[in-house]
């Protein structure tokens, strides 16, 4: 029995509040020297392909161990904010995990890089997802809040969608020569003045001249994708809901800003706030993160490459989903633990 009751504090003891947020801390930061040291490739190289498998790691570690940590919220019957909350977050951050697994697959085994995949599906799902758990949250506070806070509200609200509605503008002001340099130099050499010569004697061409590059077969392509047929298939049949996907994106990225700006200000100077500024931080991680790869899509000129160093931000939402769950699991439990009665 003695031998029972020690495993059982040691892992009470392992797996106590302040030894889930030291480890979390410490991967927020091991992702952040691994992003600081190896974002940057080498002049006209690419990222190499550990680098990316890293990021995934570090970013699908955090959000997993969120999403056990908050769906363990959703068990416990102790929870202050209500089960259902946890609910949603953790169902949210579970499907944005499932969501860049999918992406992962496209991205990094089929070697595609579409504008819409089946990961898409998961990501607007965690956006309904978490926006449902969140909203819950603020119901829950019965929302009252000064006239100071409001303007602080109002204030991030119009930030957030002016710079959301900057970043999805493509960058279509830039000079023709930048949009087209064949073009601009074909219109400059027919307005320039040139001096007359003298016409030379028309060839009738004999055979049609032959192109240098050499056309790509369907089944070379397929070979140098390495994606299976139905892949290709459903990015064609996708391809058509890049424009509403993008601008959900936008919507959701704002509205989950202004929830989370909402929950920072309810839960302000409470016995939970700890837990929700948590929250609050992760929600602007994903914004953050998301605002820069949209950035990157439509003002980046050239190809872009994930794993530029402002998506360590995906790493930061994850560890902090989890922070906040543990802090709101310890908080609920020490509140609500009976205490010991005296005799006599």
């Amino acid at each position: 029995m003695s031998s029972t009751s020690e495993k059982s504090s040691t892992s009470q003891s392992f797996l106590s509040a302040q030894t889930i947020v030291m480890a979390g801390i410490v991967w927020a930061v091991l992702s952040l020297l691994f992003f600081l040291l190896f974002s940057v490739p080498a002049k006209g190289e690419d990222l190499p392909f550990w680098y990316v498998i890293g990021t995934y790691v570090f970013e699908l570690g955090a959000q997993l161990a969120a999403a056990l940590l908050c769906l363990r919220n959703w068990r416990s019957p102790q929870i202050v904010s209500g089960r259902n909350v946890w609910l949603g977050i953790g169902l949210g951050v579970l499907s944005y995990l499932i969501g860049n697994l999918l992406f992962g697959c496209w991205e990094v085994v089929w070697g595609l890089d579409p504008d819409v995949s089946l990961g898409d599906v998961f990501y607007i799902a965690a956006y309904f997802l978490l926006a449902w758990g969140m909203i819950l949250a603020v119901i829950s506070r019965r929302l009252n809040l000064e006239i100071w806070q409001w303007a602080v509200l109002a204030a991030i609200a119009a930030g957030g969608i002016a710079l959301a509605v900057w970043v999805a503008t493509p960058a279509n002001k830039l000079t023709p020569a930048a949009i087209n340099p064949a073009a601009t130099e074909q219109v400059a050499t027919s307005v320039a003045p040139t001096a007359k010569a003298p016409k030379a004697p028309a060839i009738k061409p004999t055979a049609k001249p032959a192109d240098k590059t050499p056309a790509i077969t369907e089944d070379e392509a397929e070979e140098e994708t390495a994606a299976p047929a139905w892949v290709q298939a459903l990015d064609k049949q996708l391809e058509p809901f890049a424009y509403p996907v993008n601008l959900f994106y936008i919507i959701g990225d704002v509205f989950l800003l202004i929830i989370a700006t909402a929950l920072l200000l309810a839960f302000w100077g409470g016995r939970f706030s700890n837990s929700w500024r948590m929250i609050a931080a992760a929600t602007f991680s994903l914004y953050i993160a998301d605002m820069w790869f949209k950035y990157a899509e439509t003002r980046i000129q050239g190809e872009y490459q994930s794993g530029s160093l402002l998506e360590v931000f995906f790493v930061f939402m994850g560890v902090l989903f989890g922070i906040g769950a543990v802090l709101e699991h310890d908080i609920s439990t020490r509140t609500r633990r009976p205490g010991r009665k005296q005799r006599g």
